[in-house]
């Protein structure tokens, strides 16, 4: 029988975060590219009535690094949905809020 080895385990990673990246931008709006090597991710805001929208972060990684952001977020996606209900979106068949405007 094979046994499925596990890579070592470090010591836990320590996060520091700054005060500006502490407060966090507001986005609205993603743009997403990809080639062989790389994903960029875009955030971006729009607002209302302005024909442009104004990128304030781009995020760049690799293919294995978007697709474990991608499981990471659906598993938390799962866990919020549990917790405070299904995320209604706007324009699908679920949906049956008003118009938020957005």
């Amino acid at each position: 029988m094979l046994e499925e080895k596990q890579p070592p385990q470090g010591p836990p990673v320590q996060i520091e975060i700054g005060e500006k990246e502490s407060e966090g931008i507001y986005s609205n709006f993603v743009l997403i590219a990809h080639s062989a090597s790389e994903f960029i991710i875009d955030f971006a805001r729009i607002l209302p009535g302005l024909p442009k929208a104004k990128v304030f972060s781009r995020i760049v990684m690799t293919p294995q690094h978007a697709a474990l952001l991608h499981e990471a977020l659906s598993e938390n996606i799962r866990k919020y949905e549990a917790r405070f209900g299904k995320i209604n979106i706007h324009g699908q068949k679920e949906d049956t809020a008003k118009s938020l405007g957005f």
